[in-house]
């Protein structure tokens, strides 16, 4: 199952309180205070994990702690530090604060390591008070409250190429034709559920990471159809494809419509590097297929992924927009 958005809250652990303590030793009655110093408490941290893909393990459990650090003892003995917390996180999520909102994280490298919650220094023991004017000190300090943190974690996906599209215009037959991922494809609106990635073979040594994103409707970045639950994911794309159904009574609008719900969930969307890319063009005839393409723009890349037509043509366009980005 498909999670990009939880809400936890972590508590590192508490320091160890410090001892009170006099050493103690045959013929020496007065051996001077030796308590030593409580452990530092253990920290929360996460760290970038390439191999996960969904946040589903946070769904159930919620709250996270780490282990208090251990009290000092005698013979300035500091005690034992509380263990870390470690949370594996897909490459992608983003940490937030939820009590101001703030970005804490953006883990969007693998093995990326981060500390969230930092924790409490341990106690002094009564060694530590020791002075020429107190000879022996009976009080020690408690160890430190470790950080808590009301956190929200956010999935966006790394892609190189989004796709993006009206409800069954043919993004997951794209994906599964050009890649071995298996979206789930049929002839009804809202197939796709979740976003599915895969891998795109551009040509001999050389590929790209392509996302089908769940199809959007006019009003989409206000919530409606599926909403603007999964518009986050093209926000890390460095190129978007739209993707029209060539039956569409308009394409042109259709693709308006697509850049307007961009535009009004993230207005630099609508900056990005994009490509336009007509679907199904097997279910109308040759001669159609060559009127219809008259009326738009040469940069329009009419393909049928089901019969594998103009699929060379795609793939050349798309190299060629993410080779100029990376130079």
């Amino acid at each position: 199952m498909f999670l990009d958005y939880v809400e936890i809250e972590v508590e590192a652990g508490c320091g160890g309180h410090g001892c009170v303590s006099f050493h103690t030793e045959k013929f020496v009655p007065k051996g001077g205070p030796d308590g030593g110093d409580g452990g530092r408490g253990g920290d929360i941290r996460v760290i970038g994990d390439h191999h996960l893909t969904t946040l589903l393990d946070y769904r159930y459990k919620r709250k996270y702690r780490a282990r208090a650090g251990q009290p000092g003892s005698g013979g300035l003995k500091t005690g034992k530090s509380g263990e870390h917390t470690v949370l594996r996180l897909p490459v992608g999520t983003i940490i937030r604060d939820r009590d101001t909102d703030q970005i804490i994280i953006d883990l969007d490298e693998p093995n990326s390591e981060f500390v969230l919650a930092r924790g409490g220094k341990g106690g002094h023991g009564n060694a530590y008070y020791k002075s020429p004017t107190n000879q022996a000190p009976r009080k020690a300090q408690d160890g430190r409250q470790g950080d808590k943190l009301r956190l929200a974690l956010e999935l966006k996906l790394l892609a190189d190429v989004g796709l993006v599209g009206l409800p069954n215009a043919g993004k997951s037959t794209i994906l599964a034709a050009l890649s071995a991922a298996r979206p789930n494809i049929a002839d009804y609106p809202f197939t796709t559920l979740r976003p599915k990635l895969g891998i795109v073979k551009l040509r001999e040594f050389k590929s790209c990471v392509m996302a089908d994103i769940p199809g959007l409707i006019e009003g989409s970045a206000e919530g409606k159809g599926l909403g603007h639950q999964f518009l986050r994911h093209i926000q890390r794309t460095g190129l978007l494809i739209y993707v029209v159904d060539i039956n569409e009574l308009d394409i042109s609008e259709t693709v308006k419509t697509l850049q307007e719900e961009l535009g009004k969930f993230d207005p630099a969307l609508l900056k990005r590097p994009s490509l336009i890319t007509i679907t199904k063009s097997d279910t109308i005839s040759e001669s159609d297929l060559k009127e219809v393409s008259k009326h738009y723009p040469d940069d329009y890349i009419f393909i049928s992924a089901v019969a594998g037509q103009g699929t060379k043509t795609f793939l050349q366009r798309i190299e060629q927009e993410l080779d100029r980005q990376r130079s």
